[in-house]
């Protein structure tokens, strides 16, 4: 038990948070200078490649080096949070980051985007996933961010299409705790409702919820949580289901809360940008493998990594596009394709498969 009064308390906390406003500032100029120093060796250097200001790699690195330090009481993941912000906001003092995303604000792509890149970003919303692609293709954003899978409800294929037409690079991920809220008009009458509106994958995540506690109303897919928020807001008559957040932003009431049939559901989405990443220490690497139909087929692409003790953390099959009955495998697994055992990994499975699509290494969530 302290022996201090209220009031030295209170300016304790004052003098404490001078000191962090000045180093603050001290780190936002220092922010400025790294910017300057990158300018100046690309107009020394004579290229016109432009200059990358945002590197995941490095700030995966800050993030995992403020919860390693951290001695509490402050939960590690709450001190990173912080120190997310500060980094979005000296690198918007660098350049401003343009990031799109499966819109409009208020879905759960959007609230990815400020975990992954803060409030400083730029975040660009768009009407579909094959548009986060193209915005990012012809550099009219920085980045773009897509689901890739849930806990719950397995891959996104939309996502795994564009993957393998695409010459982006995955450059990190996300993931992101999905808490649903079924949400209502102010004025709505309970008695009166006619239909639940939410993207379909939220529908999915919620049906046991919705077949117990409102089986006779319609459910109707839209474009995204948020359209299904600006439809509540218009009609009284209709439920949304969507995030706390996206209820504050709509001014929209709460009917009920963490509605999702499992507890544990999360969504991971990817980073989309065109980039290579550098290792971080803690990375996963993602390829599309074309193989031959035949039996044995992905025992042999898996040989390599159990033989080397790699450890895998996804593979999905999509329909190859290009033949009856061919496939692909998506693989994810741990590690960076810089490291030597990968690039045995890899050089293995150039030898046993029709092609090896790379989809990029980056570094693995770290909030």
């Amino acid at each position: 038990m302290t022996d201090k009064t209220l009031d030295s308390l209170r300016q304790d906390i004052d003098r404490i948070d001078r000191a962090i406003h000045e180093l603050l500032n001290e780190r936002a100029v220092c922010a400025q200078q790294v910017a300057e120093v990158k300018l100046a060796e690309m107009q020394a250097s004579g290229s016109d490649t432009p200059v990358l200001f945002y590197r995941p790699e490095r700030e995966a690195q800050v993030l995992a080096k403020v919860k390693e330090r951290n001695p509490g009481p402050l939960a590690d993941n709450a001190v990173a949070h912080i120190f997310r912000e500060i980094m979005s906001a000296c690198l918007a003092l660098e350049e401003p980051v343009k990031v799109a995303y499966l819109g409009p604000k208020g879905t759960y792509t959007h609230s990815a985007v400020v975990k992954h890149f803060g409030y400083a970003v730029d975040a660009i919303p768009t009407e579909s996933i094959e548009q986060v692609f193209a915005g990012v293709e012809m550099g009219e954003v920085n980045y773009g961010i897509v689901p890739v899978e849930n806990s719950s409800q397995g891959i996104v294929t939309l996502t795994l299409d564009n993957l393998m037409q695409t010459n982006l690079t995955i450059c990190g991920e996300v993931e992101l705790p999905v808490k649903h809220m079924l949400l209502a008009n102010k004025s709505t009458d309970k008695a009166k409702i006619s239909k639940i509106c939410a993207h379909q994958q939220a529908l999915a995540q919620c049906k046991q919820y919705l077949d117990k506690h409102w089986p006779d109303v319609i459910r109707e897919p839209v474009s995204s949580n948020a359209k299904a928020c600006q439809m509540a807001v218009a009609d009284n008559q209709i439920l949304a289901i969507a995030s706390l957040s996206a209820a504050e932003l709509y001014d929209l009431s709460v009917l009920d809360g963490n509605i999702q049939d499992y507890r544990t559901n999360t969504t991971r989405f990817l980073i989309l940008g065109q980039q290579a990443v550098d290792p971080s220490g803690s990375d996963k690497t993602s390829i599309i493998v074309s193989v031959k139909n035949k039996p044995g087929a992905l025992f042999v692409l898996l040989e390599a990594f159990e033989r080397e003790q790699v450890m895998l953390t996804r593979i999905d099959t999509r329909p190859s596009r290009t033949e009856k009955w061919a496939y692909v495998f998506f693989i994810e697994f741990e590690g960076h394709q810089q490291d030597a055992v990968i690039q045995k990994i890899l050089q293995d499975l150039s030898t046993k498969s029709i092609s090896i699509k790379m989809l990029g290494s980056y570094p693995k969530a770290v909030l």
